[in-house]
């Protein structure tokens, strides 16, 4: 069928009136443009009934309508939409008739119009979204049609299925390359087809034209049959994270005179995986450590909405940074960001759900799982399929019956669908031992509380707990009782998920040696121990910390407090931000992913990261997703000789630490990858030097700011040229996506970071759009969508949606006590 993105010039309003008796437009309607989240619209609520989850943004019921005309000579044409996805409960009317609705958010779903259109009329499409029942997420979800929706035609009643073509790789090794290719062609004429073929074609990267067969084909009337077709070429370019190699698959349905009837196409890699106690995880016959980040779907600044440009952008940062493999958590991935894995080299875990019958929140999908999961589940698997990057998929998180006999069994049920959906994948559970054991786990808190001569408190949620528990989750985690559930829950699936349990490893692997486990879900500041375990056994396939890339909603888990309201988990508001990734919304590399970089044995200097000095000496209230609350940076505010402590990440057997030219010390490394030396602070030059023994590894500088003079510093990406065209990305929307980097300096171009202004934007051309204006600050005072914004360390980032076809243009920030600055893109 035609495939067409339908993003544009949509109707959209919030509704207030479920039992309105007009279906009209309001004159408050406005246009937009998809992919569109309604939830960013409105500013943060310190009253939401969603409370930090969402960052403290509520939910409601939009509308959002477009129209379609079809002509009488389209009568015999099909007709359909795709749904990438809408959060959530969503309904779909066309000429106010309902036509289809899904309660979860993140399924991609088509609606067949047909029998709903009239002809030579516009038709109204009506997508009815209702979110205002709060809570319904645990993090920042958005709302409305935050993923592409295409419209689907065919002139003839006979047609490809959509989405329906599957490429399988059979064999594939440098000399030889075979896939099987199946798809679905319908009949819905009165007629058998019996005067049909098929037409196959498969293109390298370049385009050129590597293998192409046909087969005749026959359907009975009101039929649709499945065709096969295996092909096989020599010398084939193989697929893997590490050198991601792409071919193009093209069928065609044509008549005996070679008439184009139906076409449809995808993009594909030829890549084998296995799985195995004594090698691991090898794709390609090479053994694979996943260095893996997980990361939620929020595009940061642009909130749930889901663009190819951020979503490219997002996982070429995330590899730069050192990570080959995500997790997408804890839902279906958007097939923007598969794209974007494909093409760069990015393995994948996509995920399934975040609860099944029971809820995590009053309102979430829970309420609908037991009659959705099998569509839901399917939809997944068929969206994956041709992605090569997705290499397992995970049938939950952290789910609370997998406790139970029922649960058990679900788990089973779930991931023996998926494997008979796509039997070339690998499934697991996301499991968090605490949530195995239901009830038994108060005994087994206790016990160790006991043992500890504490008390235990288990009221709250599960993050509040792990935190107030920290210290004993080794001990609780090992217990006999979890042992025993947890045999039962990974008997059900490929590979054991676990979350926050690596205490567990050295005896797992021992226990059970053909147990092939992941840490599904693991704490930053762990790395330098977990690492090393996940090199040392083949069973284990890899390391998925929570989180590569910060987030909207789950305000506070990484934000640094020292008074209470201030972070963890008892952030009050403003803070609206998890604060817990690698990278902070906008895409900068916070310390952690430097020391993440240099325990993954990728970067040989060492970083420089600074504690604040302005709390030295108080107590830290940390939560175990925080290391510190460093940043680097030897510009502060503070007096001088100030007492101040630096963090050193460094590889080899030393590392020596000067100031101004005069060495403070030389401290021996240890097996944490992580020194710290105290001093007083000084301005001027602070440098760490790395050694192996005597030979010099590298050395990492960092030089103090004037604070006379201060300007802007502005650099513009434009992600749209660094894609590789061969995969036809598209905006969907009349023109393309820039992100302008902002940043506070001195003369020398040294980042000034202890005085941050207000900044305010301005585009000199009226027709382009500001998508998103802020910073990485976990407790933003200003919308993303505002004009105006306060830098954080320094740094701020501009999202600009600039037109088609348009000459250069120019974005201009001013701020108080600043020069204009002005940059072109």
């Amino acid at each position: 069928m035609q495939k067409m993105r339908w993003n544009q010039d949509w109707q959209f309003w919030q509704d207030h009136n479920s039992f309105a008796l007009l279906w009209n437009v309001p004159e408050t309607a406005k246009k937009v443009n998809l992919p569109h989240d309604a939830m960013l619209e409105q500013p943060a609520n310190p009253q939401s009934s969603n409370g930090g989850n969402t960052g403290y943004r509520d939910g409601g019921t939009y509308i959002y309508t477009k129209n379609l005309f079809v002509t009488k000579d389209e009568k015999d044409h099909i007709f359909q939409l795709k749904f990438e996805g809408v959060y959530m409960n969503t309904f779909v009317f066309v000429n106010g008739q309902l036509a289809a609705k899904r309660p979860y958010g993140y399924s991609t779903f088509y609606v067949e119009l047909n029998k709903f259109l009239q002809y030579d009329a516009d038709n109204e499409i009506r997508v009815q979204v209702k979110t205002g029942a709060m809570p319904n997420s645990r993090w920042y979800s958005g709302a409305g049609i935050i993923r592409d929706v295409y419209l689907l035609t065919s002139a003839k009643r006979t047609y490809l299925q959509p989405d329906a073509l599957q490429i399988t790789t059979q064999q594939a090794n440098k000399q030889q390359a075979t896939v099987m290719i199946s798809a679905i062609v319908h009949n819905q004429t009165t007629e058998i087809q019996d005067q049909l073929q098929l037409n196959t074609q498969i293109f390298d990267e370049n385009n050129n034209l590597v293998i192409q067969d046909s087969s005749p084909i026959v359907i009975n009337s009101q039929d649709q049959q499945q065709w096969q077709q295996r092909l096989s070429w020599l010398n084939p370019q193989l697929w893997s994270g590490e050198d991601p190699h792409l071919y193009r698959c093209v069928v065609q349905l044509t008549d005996l005179q070679q008439a184009v009837v139906d076409q449809m196409e995808a993009v594909f890699g030829v890549r084998i995986l296995t799985l195995d106690a004594h090698h691991g995880l090898q794709v390609n016959g090479q053994t694979v450590k996943l260095r893996g980040a997980g990361i939620h779907h929020d595009s940061g600044l642009l909130g749930a909405a889901t663009y190819d440009v951020a979503a490219y952008r997002q996982i070429k940062l995330l590899k730069q940074a050192g990570f080959n493999a995500i997790r997408m958590a804890h839902q279906p991935a958007a097939a923007s960001l598969l794209r974007a894995c494909d093409e760069l080299g990015m393995y994948v875990m996509d995920e399934t759900f975040d609860m099944w019958n029971r809820s995590k929140s009053d309102y979430d999908y829970g309420l609908y799982f037991q009659e959705w999961w099998q569509a839901d589940v399917r939809s997944m698997v068929a969206k994956d399929f041709n992605h090569p990057s997705v290499v397992m998929y995970s049938i939950g998180n952290e789910i609370p019956e997998i406790a139970t006999n029922q649960g058990v069994q679900l788990s089973a049920q779930i991931s023996q669908l998926i494997q008979q959906l796509d039997p070339t994948r690998y499934t697991l559970a996301a499991v968090n031992g605490l949530f195995s054991v239901g009830n038994d786990l108060i005994p087994i808190v206790e016990r160790v509380a006991k043992q500890q001569n504490d008390s235990a408190d288990i009221q709250g949620n599960v993050n509040d707990f792990m935190t107030a528990m920290n210290q004993y989750l080794d001990q609780i985690i090992v217990d006999d009782k979890i042992s025993h559930q947890l045999d039962k829950v990974f008997a059900t699936t490929d590979i054991a998920g676990y979350n926050y349990m690596t205490a567990r490893y050295e005896h797992d692997v021992q226990a059970h040696p053909q147990r092939l486990l992941i840490g599904t879900e693991t704490y930053p500041p762990q790395i330098g121990e977990n690492w090393p375990l996940v090199q040392k056994h083949s069973q284990i396939i890899g390391d998925f910390t929570w989180t590569g890339w910060d987030y909207i909603g789950e305000a506070g888990v990484g934000i640094p407090g020292y008074q209470f309201g201030e972070g963890g988990f008892g952030a009050q508001y403003p803070a609206q931000l998890a604060y817990v990734g690698d990278l902070d919304i906008t895409g900068f590399r916070r310390p952690l992913s430097y020391y993440r970089e240099i325990v993954f044995g990728r970067r040989q200097k060492p970083y420089i990261a600074v504690q604040n000095p302005h709390h030295y000496g108080e107590t830290l209230q940390k939560t175990p997703w925080m290391l510190s609350d460093t940043i680097s940076s030897w510009t502060w505010d503070v007096k001088e000789h100030a007492p101040i402590i630096v963090e050193v990440y460094s590889p080899g057997t030393e590392v020596e630490l000067r100031l101004n030219q005069q060495v403070i010390a030389r401290k021996p490394i240890t097996d944490s990858f992580r020194t710290l030396f105290e001093l007083e602070y000084l301005p001027g030059q602070l440098t760490a030097v790395a050694y192996n023994h005597d030979q010099e590894l590298g050395s990492y500088t960092l030089q103090t700011a004037t604070k006379q003079h201060p300007q802007l510093r502005l650099s513009v990406e434009n992600n749209v040229q660094l894609m590789n065209s061969r995969l036809s990305y598209q905006q969907g929307i009349n023109g393309d996506i820039y992100y302008v980097n902002i940043e506070m300096v001195d003369e020398a171009g040294n980042l000034i970071t202890d005085n941050d202004q207000e900044l305010q934007v301005q585009l000199d051309n009226q027709q382009d759009q500001i998508l998103g204006f802020g910073s990485g600050n976990p407790k933003p005072l200003k919308p993303f969508n505002s004009l105006q914004t306060t830098t954080f360390n320094g740094r701020a980032l501009a999202i600009i949606l600039k037109q088609h076809n348009q000459q250069p243009a120019l974005l201009t920030i001013t701020g108080n006590n600043l020069p204009s600055t002005t940059i072109t893109y």
